[in-house]
């Protein structure tokens, strides 16, 4: 071991006396003694490793009681903070799984803030008295909306579709076409939630190709079930053939067998309107007469994670009375959330307007690019010369696994700082608070105007400027 190396290891104190100069220069009430000796011992231990590494910018400053207690206090600092924090969104994917999906229109957060900080009549019948169904307060709004005979929720929709085949299928048979047997985020697998829920997998078809006779000629006594399942996030073009929904419903009630739709992403308006690809609405997919219909509340339509269900109320019921309906129930401020943006939903225009993700699927090229230049003109107010902005063409997306193949024409800025490299940049907004999450593009930090919001504009200018001015 170098000479160097051991003289600096022989500087570094021990705990106590780090303990003892805090108590004397720096006391600090908010920080628990137990959160402050493991940030001394996880400080220390990192100059430990950092000398052993040969650290250059090392020396023996670097141990004076000063310098280690702001980098203590640093590290104090970042143990206090939430580990789920609020970021900007300015990748482009409007429902970002990974940055939490969809965004709570205000009202919604307003009403999830009331109920959350009050008690509630969550399982209570204000007009009997008595104790009450959880699924009540959104139950008949669902109906209203879809079409529905009967619904509930759950906490997601894989939770949905675990509950609904479990009971209508456990033991039997549920024949599903081969090209429908999808994966999607976190390696949710059909054929392994059918597994676990003790449903018996049968495979009709092909890839590419499955036939309304491929069902038929598989039905058998032991069959409970006829499953369609929305391929969300990919699609299959070319030589191609798959049983639309109202053919599938059809050969259920020929032979007295349910049918159940995994719709995946789900949603109230038809999209092709404001020019996005034409998707079913579940009013439509509801009118075809289908028994079941499962989808997500955090995706297309814009709410809170949930696993929404929708059917026939004999069905239904027997979800509803299935021990396991426990153990997937939904909690209260899922459901506030929940029923205050059904309550949206009765009015389209409305629901567009104030739904955050509807209003930023629907956004005009004109406003994205008003949005841009912004943006732009804030950064280029910083003057510093350092920083360079273009205002970019782009193609934003849906994101949550919904229409993978949809292309919206965006408008982005790219940032250039010179001196930094574009990882840096990436890096550096990412760390920053709050963080700013981009993409890089041709040696550009590039954000999407479509998904940063009016009042993150100025946020992102203040991060910049700090960014250029060393902090």
């Amino acid at each position: 071991m170098k000479q160097k190396q051991q003289s600096l290891l022989r500087k570094l104190p021990g705990v106590d006396h780090v303990l003892e100069a805090w108590d004397k220069k720096q006391p600090m009430d908010d920080v628990p003694r137990t959160l402050l000796v493991r940030s001394i011992r996880t400080t220390l231990d990192q100059l430990r490793t950092r000398i052993l590494a040969g650290d250059e910018t090392l020396d023996e400053t670097t141990f004076d009681d000063d310098q280690l207690l702001q980098l203590i206090s640093q590290a104090a600092d970042k143990s206090m903070e939430f580990n789920l924090k609020r970021v900007i969104n300015a990748t482009g994917v409007v429902v970002h799984t990974n940055l939490g999906r969809s965004l709570l229109p205000e009202s919604v957060a307003q009403h999830v803030a009331e109920i959350s900080s009050r008690y509630s009549n969550l399982e209570f019948d204000l007009e009997k008295g008595a104790r009450g169904s959880r699924y009540s307060c959104v139950e008949d709004i669902l109906c209203e909306i879809t079409g529905a005979e009967a619904a509930m929720v759950v906490n997601n929709n894989a939770g949905a579709v675990f509950l609904s085949l479990e009971t209508m299928a456990k033991g039997k048979e549920v024949i599903v076409s081969r090209g429908e047997l999808v994966e999607i985020g976190g390696s949710f697998r059909i054929p392994d939630v059918m597994a676990r829920s003790g449903a018996k997998l049968v495979e009709v078809g092909t890839t590419n190709r499955t036939h309304l006779p491929d069902y038929e000629n598989a039905i058998r006594d032991e069959t409970a079930l006829l499953l369609k399942v929305h391929t969300s996030n990919y699609s299959i073009l070319g030589f191609t053939a798959d049983v639309p929904l109202e053919d599938l419903v059809a050969l259920g009630a020929k032979y007295h067998l349910p049918v159940m739709y995994d719709w995946g992403s789900g949603n109230f308006v038809d999209f092709s309107k404001y020019g996005l690809t034409a998707e079913p609405t579940a009013q439509e997919t509801m009118a075809t007469g289908i028994d079941l219909l499962t989808f997500s509340g955090d995706k297309m339509l814009g709410g809170p994670q949930a696993g929404i269900i929708l059917g026939r109320k004999d069905v239904l019921e027997q979800i509803k009375k299935n021990p396991l309906t426990r153990a997937l129930r939904i909690d209260k401020l899922t459901l506030a959330a929940l029923e205050a943006l059904l309550h949206l939903y009765r009015d389209e225009s409305t629901a567009v307007a104030a739904i955050p993700t509807l209003r930023m699927l629907t956004l005009s090229l004109k406003i994205i690019d008003s949005k841009a230049r912004r943006l732009r003109n804030r950064l280029k107010k910083i003057g510093d010369a350092r920083l360079e902005t273009v205002i970019m063409k782009a193609s934003s997306r849906v994101g949550g696994g919904a229409l993978p193949l949809q292309e919206l024409p965006t408008k982005c800025v790219g940032v250039k700082i010179d001196g930094l490299s574009a990882n840096a940049i990436e890096r550096l907004t990412r760390e920053s608070m709050p963080p700013v999450i981009g993409y890089i593009e041709e040696d550009l930090f590039v954000m999407d105007a479509r998904t940063i919001q009016d009042e993150e504009i100025a946020v992102i200018a203040s991060t910049f400027k700090s960014i250029l001015m060393g902090g």
